[in-house]
């Protein structure tokens, strides 16, 4: 047997970040819109704007592919020198996702097996987080849906998080191949104790908004749904109050069993009849958008850069490190990984057999070919 069947890209990509226009509105694309700044009363402010840096690829969760990274990065330095802009603001299309990450398709077919040319995609992502913690305007993180691997951390680049109640947040990496060190490993100890930062980057466990705000990663909160009285619902998936189980406090985290999964249904029930509401998360978006905008805005930035410059200093330390590290990844460990997701139609599960894949490293294999069929679920036959 031989991996011919795994689906394969070809043709080279251009990792020139200034090669093309880099807006759209088709997906997959990035959109860039400039809104009217409002006042807590709802009017219009004349000549004053939000600029909105919006992933627009619903249909792959809002993945970023390589054009989509130089649209995030373009919109982010348009943001900055736009005299009209107070604030930006980046979010996703639609309630399912705000991101999750790179786009695994892309990472499978062309990048894996392709070390230098995942480096020159690296570059580009890099180049992504710095635009965002140099953007000479507040940034506000407007999550829709799900915060997830690549999402989470380039959501975490931003200053300020405000979150749909029904959205996750977490790390992928370890189970598909890669490792949090775009930014998720420099950031999430700013945010969380240094023992929930090293959980949540490598269990891939996924946290729900609530336990995130309680834990200090968002700001705010809002329900999206409401019931057939027109009231609003918080996420009924969730346990909102907090319990003692085992010795532990615990709280924010999942219900189980019928009572999760009738919550569940009715959620996407709601989601897919497109019966949500963003109405208090963008009142909020619009109401931090105006405090900034009744500051001086040379004192803002300043305040702000000083915050941000704890983040950004450990995120300079390890990005090269770190690229160089993900490019050579793309030869092995990253090639199962996403390989083995992007191939889940097909084989029926979206991970490697962990287990045999130790048990070959116990027994000194040599890393080839027939070490990766070994490990890779096969076909599925009708």
């Amino acid at each position: 047997m031989s991996l011919s069947w795994m689906p394969r890209e070809h043709g080279i990509k251009d990792h020139d970040r200034h090669s093309k226009a880099h807006w759209g509105t088709e997906a997959p694309c990035v959109v860039y819109e400039k809104k009217p700044l409002k006042d807590l009363k709802g009017n219009v402010v004349p000549g004053l704007f939000n600029a909105w840096i919006r992933l627009n690829n619903p249909a792959q969760y809002n993945s970023y592919t390589t054009e989509m990274v130089k649209g995030v990065i373009a919109g982010f330095e348009n943001a900055s020198t736009d005299r009209s802009v107070v604030a930006a603001v980046f979010t996703g299309t639609g309630p399912f996702a705000f991101c999750t990450g790179g786009n695994t398709k892309e990472y499978s077919e062309y990048y894996s097996m392709r070390p230098e040319e995942y480096g020159g995609y690296m570059e580009l992502f890099n180049n992504m987080v710095d635009a965002i913690l140099m953007c000479k305007k507040p940034v506000i993180c407007r999550v829709n849906g799900m915060r997830v691997a690549g999402g989470q951390e380039i959501g975490t680049a931003c200053d300020i998080t405000v979150s749909s109640d029904l959205a996750i947040y977490g790390q992928a990496g370890p189970r598909h191949g890669s490792a949090p060190v775009g930014g998720a490993s420099d950031f999430l100890p700013w945010f969380l104790t240094i023992e929930d930062a090293m959980w949540n980057c490598i269990s891939c466990e996924m946290w729900s908004a609530y336990k995130m705000y309680r834990k200090g990663l968002v700001s705010k909160c809002f329900p999206v749904l409401k019931d057939d009285k027109g009231k609003w619902v918080r996420n009924p998936q969730i346990i909102t109050d907090a319990y003692v189980q085992d010795g532990d406090i615990v709280y924010g985290d999942y219900k189980t069993g019928d009572e999760f999964k009738k919550a569940r249904e009715w959620v996407n029930g709601k989601l897919k009849a497109n019966e949500y509401d963003f109405a208090l998360l963008d009142a909020e978006v619009d109401r931090i958008s105006w405090t900034f905008a009744n500051l001086f805005p040379g004192c803002l930035m300043m305040s702000i850069d000083g915050i941000r410059n704890k983040k950004k200093y450990f995120w300079d330390q390890t990005k090269n490190p770190n690229r160089h590290w993900l490019a050579a990844n793309m030869m092995g460990e990253a090639f199962l990984g996403f390989g083995a997701f992007n191939t889940k139609k097909i084989t029926g599960g979206d991970t490697i057999n962990f287990i045999k894949y130790r048990q070959n490293v116990a027994e000194g294999k040599l890393v080839d070919e027939k070490f990766f069929e070994d490990v890779l679920g096969k076909p599925q036959t009708k």
